[in-house]
């Protein structure tokens, strides 16, 4: 898409309708210890020629393919071709969220099949659009459990990624500061403690949220959690950092939470240095009126014909601020269609056999490193496509760095947001990792280790 920048002409005449003599004018308001007080170190600009060539010439100077193993909480899933063919369009690229949405039957469809199946996928009755990205996602649910609860405390387990716990108490941080408490987890299972969490729960709990995997890949006991929140009247919210995970586990909804959210990014869209994603949120239609977001739905114009139309809009946040609903006021439209058209693709039976693969060689490939001597899993329990590892003699922080000069990158380590986790590392498997990646890790760990 070309860029076709202003005139100096277009310049003057906004200006002259503004009243300002010259663009200086528009930074008044910005103290001049603020400002920058000489051009920017910048070299001059480049044709389109010039340009790709030099773009050519910094891609000349990679290191080569990376090997990673990163997850925590962006996964490097295989994205089918077209859904990058299809995005790419003027018309799902260009359009910002309709206003008059009914004359958008084709962006209304498309919210409305990607709404279908994040409610097929989570086993809950009604899911929405719209929403940011997997931790404002989880953010929004605590606001709509502390309204229909009518309490200010939240209880969420330590084990949860530490991107989702920061942007709750974030989020709660202005309304009502004090109110997120962390629930440990087990030293042993990587799992919430269950004991702790029935020792905390009381009649002021408004929600509880727990990972489905969890942050080191475990999934919680929904089931067990949901019992001890019905004792006392408080919302169970479940978080999936990756819905993959789901085509092995019970749906949340069948294991009984009230709210799941999750992020969108694996299910067909790039890991892109970590962003964007797409928000995902499904519950019971009985509280369809406090999520936040859009919700579209399915009827029949005065012709009798199929069409799709803006059911529910929480618009009340243009004007409401801190009385509103949701906050949440754009649309991730363009990303919401590319989960849609992923999903589309792989179809159900494709969606499982991710899961199972992603799964398998996280197994094999966890059977491998704790062959090494002195390597072992940190926690004794089960886990989906993820998991934490450590080594008795403590250099796995230098062998790590080893690797990476090598073009190894072994995993997340867990130190920095978990100091009693230090020298442990998070390591993920996707169905993009071959059986041969394994093994070149495992032979380079074990190398470095000696």
């Amino acid at each position: 898409m070309p860029y076709v920048p202003h005139t100096r002409e277009d310049v003057e005449r906004m200006l002259r309708v503004i009243g300002v003599s010259d663009i200086e004018g528009l930074l008044e308001a910005i103290p001049s210890s603020l400002r920058c007080k000489k051009p920017l170190d910048l070299p001059p600009g480049l044709d389109e020629v010039a340009l790709v060539a030099r773009l050519e010439e910094l891609a000349g100077r990679s290191t080569g393919a990376r090997l990673s193993f990163l997850g925590g909480g962006a996964y490097d899933h295989l994205v089918h071709p077209v859904v990058d063919q299809l995005l790419a369009r003027s018309e799902f690229l260009t359009p910002y969220t309709p206003y008059q949405p009914e004359a958008s039957q084709g962006t209304l469809q498309a919210i409305f099949e990607f709404q279908t199946m994040i409610a097929e996928l989570f086993g809950l009755e009604v899911a929405n659009a719209s929403l940011y990205d997997g931790a404002s996602a989880a953010a929004e649910a605590v606001w709509m459990c502390r309204r229909l609860a009518k309490r200010d405390r939240v209880l969420v387990s330590g084990a949860l990624p530490p991107q989702v716990r920061r942007t709750i108490r974030t989020y709660l941080g202005g309304a009502a500061p004090g109110s997120v408490e962390e629930v440990p987890y087990a030293r042993s299972t990587g799992a919430v403690d269950l004991d702790a969490l029935r020792a905390r729960l009381g009649a002021d709990v408004a929600a509880v949220v727990l990972g489905y995997p969890n942050y080191f890949g475990i999934p919680e006991d929904l089931e067990a959690a949901g019992r001890l929140c019905g004792e006392v009247g408080a919302y169970l919210v479940s978080y999936t950092p990756d819905p993959f995970a789901l085509g092995l586990l019970r749906s949340p909804g069948e294991a009984g939470v009230a709210v799941a959210v999750g992020e969108g990014q694996p299910l067909g869209l790039p890991v892109s240095f970590g962003g964007p994603g797409v928000g995902l949120m499904a519950t019971r239609a009985e509280f369809v009126r406090q999520m936040p977001g859009r919700l579209v739905g399915e009827t029949v114009d005065r012709r009798g014909q199929r069409a799709f139309v803006l059911t529910l809009a929480t618009r009340e946040q243009h004007i409401r601020r801190e009385k509103a609903t949701s906050n949440v006021c754009t649309n991730q439209g363009l990303c919401a269609l590319g989960v849609t058209v992923h999903l589309s693709l792989i179809g159900p039976g494709g969606f499982r056999r991710i899961a199972e693969t992603c799964h398998a060689r996280a197994r094999a490939l966890a059977a491998w490193l704790t062959s090494i001597p002195g390597m072992r899993l940190v926690f004794a329990a089960p886990y989906f496509h993820e998991f934490a590892v450590r080594h008795d003699g403590g250099g796995l922080a230098r062998a790590a760095a080893v690797l990476e000069r090598d073009g190894i990158l072994l995993g997340v380590p867990l130190g920095p947001d978990f100091p009693e986790l230090d020298g442990a590392y998070l390591v993920a498997v996707t169905e993009r990792t071959r059986p041969e990646d394994g093994e070149r890790l495992v032979g380079a760990l074990r190398a470095a280790l000696a």
